[in-house]
């Protein structure tokens, strides 16, 4: 519910830590690492249009319409995360990474690309650079790990950056949730009214506002989460294995 998927905090999807002592088999593994591979990918793709496009403008207002398609197909492409929980080949909680998939995509469709008023906000460039930073670093640690290859630069950035990405993709998103709020109560966008045969009710613009208030307590949690598992990894505290 929470768009707290930025990047950053997804920074917390799928971590394992010391108690998971089994991989996936060899197809699993091959799978996983052609996904991970094909998203480390897409996200550069991304990267590499959001340069491009800044160069040929000389501006970074209204970057997001470089990036658009890409950002839709490789942040949905994410929801596949969630299956591979469910059947096993991820031993990470389906409920914790089904939620913070979900929360990232109701970002990207239910918000940036339904209220287009939104989207030349610089908040939306914020959480954007902030996501796609973080998912080259992530996708490229899942990959090396399942290659049992995994450089230590690699790591590092995937438990320090998040510091700064985090905060700042958070940033983003909340800026861009509150500026939508305006044409959703305007427009009624998803809103449902009484009376209607359902006799039921749903008021879209407060719904925004009630997943920016969630923040509050998600946040830190997920933050300080980080903080955690970057002194047990950095910290060499524990001997994590290629699936960490």
């Amino acid at each position: 519910m929470a768009a707290l998927a930025t990047g950053t905090s997804r920074t917390a999807h799928n971590d394992v830590g010391p108690r998971r002592k089994k991989g996936p088999g060899a197809l699993a593994t091959a799978y996983l690492v052609i996904y991970n591979v094909v998203m480390t990918a897409g996200w550069l793709v991304i990267a590499v249009g959001l340069v491009r496009a800044y160069l040929a403008k000389g501006s970074y207002h209204g970057l997001f319409y470089s990036i658009e398609k890409p950002l839709k197909f490789f942040q949905t492409g994410a929801l596949l995360e969630v299956l591979h929980c469910a059947v096993g080949i991820v031993p990470s909680s389906v409920v914790l990474t089904g939620f913070q998939v979900m929360s990232r995509v109701f970002l990207t469709w239910a918000v940036t690309h339904s209220v287009r008023e939104v989207q030349n906000e610089d908040s939306v460039l914020l959480f954007v650079v902030a996501w796609t930073i973080t998912e080259i670093i992530r996708y490229s640690f899942y990959t090396f790990s399942l290659l049992n290859h995994l450089p230590y630069l690699i790591k590092w950035a995937r438990y320090t950056l998040f510091i700064v990405l985090y905060p700042m993709g958070v940033t983003g998103e909340l800026l861009t949730i509150y500026a939508a709020l305006p044409f959703v109560q305007k427009t009624g966008l998803y809103s449902i009214t009484l009376p209607n045969k359902y006799n039921f009710s749903f008021d879209y613009h407060s719904f925004l506002i009630v997943t920016m208030v969630s923040y509050i307590p998600i946040f830190p949690q997920l933050y300080f989460h980080m903080m955690r598992q970057r002194k047990k990894v950095l910290g060499h505290l524990a001997d994590y294995s290629k699936f960490e």
